[in-house]
């Protein structure tokens, strides 16, 4: 699952808001303007992360969500898996431009196994450029620019299909 699930959320593809796949039940998950571990633990126990890849790369490795950042020779990646009660609900990938790191936002680099949502979303200084909501095969996405104290980081995220937004898609379907 780990590398079909990176794998796929590699291959998202962007769509307007305006999209007609775009149904009000997806919208209202991939919207989301407060953090996503919060609105997974309504759904369940116990949120936790599971990390497939923390480090430096380089621009290329970057590839075009570097585009979206500031030019830098590194960016500090962390690629993680969010689960609820232990089944992974979704892939997730950060890149920060390594000048995003000063000051307090090295915290960024010592997460561990603490949601980024915890992080960002206990910060007063947060602030969001966009949402931009996406589809990788049978499978929902979105990306998110975000600031902390007005430097950006890079969220990729993609629901897997245990996550409760297509629960929600079912739901929809039914009526």
């Amino acid at each position: 699952m780990t590398n079909r699930a990176l794998t796929q959320l590699h291959a998202i593809e962007w769509l307007p808001l305006s999209s007609p796949q775009l149904t009000p039940s997806l919208l209202d998950w991939l919207m989301e303007e407060d953090s996503m571990t919060r609105r997974f633990e309504r759904h369940c126990e116990k949120v936790t992360v599971e990390i497939l890849r923390e480090g430096f790369i380089g621009a290329e490795e970057a590839g075009a969500d570097a585009l979206l950042l500031p030019e830098e020779p590194r960016y500090w990646l962390r690629e993680i898996l969010l689960c609820g009660d232990g089944e992974a609900w979704l892939a997730a990938r950060t890149i920060l431009p390594e000048s995003t790191l000063q000051g307090p936002e090295q915290k960024l680099q010592q997460l561990g196994s603490q949601p980024l949502g915890r992080y960002l979303f206990a910060s007063s200084t947060l602030s969001r450029d966009f949402i931009e909501p996406g589809r990788s095969h049978d499978l929902w996405g979105r990306r998110s620019l975000l600031r902390l104290s007005g430097k950006p980081l890079l969220l990729t995220e993609l629901f897997l299909p245990p996550a409760p937004l297509y629960h929600a898609v079912q739901a929809e379907r039914k009526k």
